[in-house]
């Protein structure tokens, strides 16, 4: 795996390179890092910092994403299927249509975040923060939601979803 700065990747992105596949950015600081349709999949972002930042349609696909940074990123028509993003702050993040399908979401910050029309087949939120989440027309099958805390969001459909007593639903109970 080739260890990249957040620099070098910015610079070679704007000369016109989008395939980062399997690039080690754990820690690196991409703040507002416009990064649309870029390849970063089985890439490391472990702590990365790219809050504000626009990812619409890259793929993240198996990228370890461990506790990075993301609030209020752009990640419309992404694909993040097999991603672990465990411990990941996504609040407010823009995640319509993207392709989550069994995805590691565990203990996730998604509060406020927009997953209309997201696939989150198979997905792992257990103990993830989905408050206030826009979750109208996604695909929720299998989505193992223990511990999960909905409330107040919108539109989830949770009849296919893996719920237990500690799923807080969207009433608050």
């Amino acid at each position: 795996m080739h260890k990249l700065s957040g620099e070098e990747l910015l610079a070679q992105y704007a000369e016109g390179k989008r395939n980062f596949n399997a690039v080690d950015l754990s820690g690196d600081n991409l703040f507002q890092a416009d990064l649309q349709e870029i390849n970063l999949s089985g890439s490391v972002l472990v702590g990365a910092y790219m809050p504000y930042g626009n990812l619409s349609q890259a793929n993240l696909g198996k990228a370890q994403l461990q506790d990075a940074e993301m609030g209020d990123v752009q990640l419309y028509q992404a694909n993040l299927s097999g991603a672990n993003l465990s411990g990941a702050n996504l609040s407010r993040a823009n995640l319509r249509h993207a392709n989550l399908q069994g995805t590691n979401l565990q203990g996730a910050n998604l509060r406020g975040a927009d997953l209309y029309n997201a696939d989150l087949s198979n997905a792992d939120l257990s103990n993830a923060d989905l408050r206030r989440a826009n979750l109208e027309q996604a695909k929720l099958t299998k989505a193992k939601l223990a511990g999960c805390n909905l409330f107040r969001s919108r539109g989830a459909d949770l009849a296919d979803a893996e719920c237990d007593r500690t799923t807080i639903g969207p009433e608050g109970y």
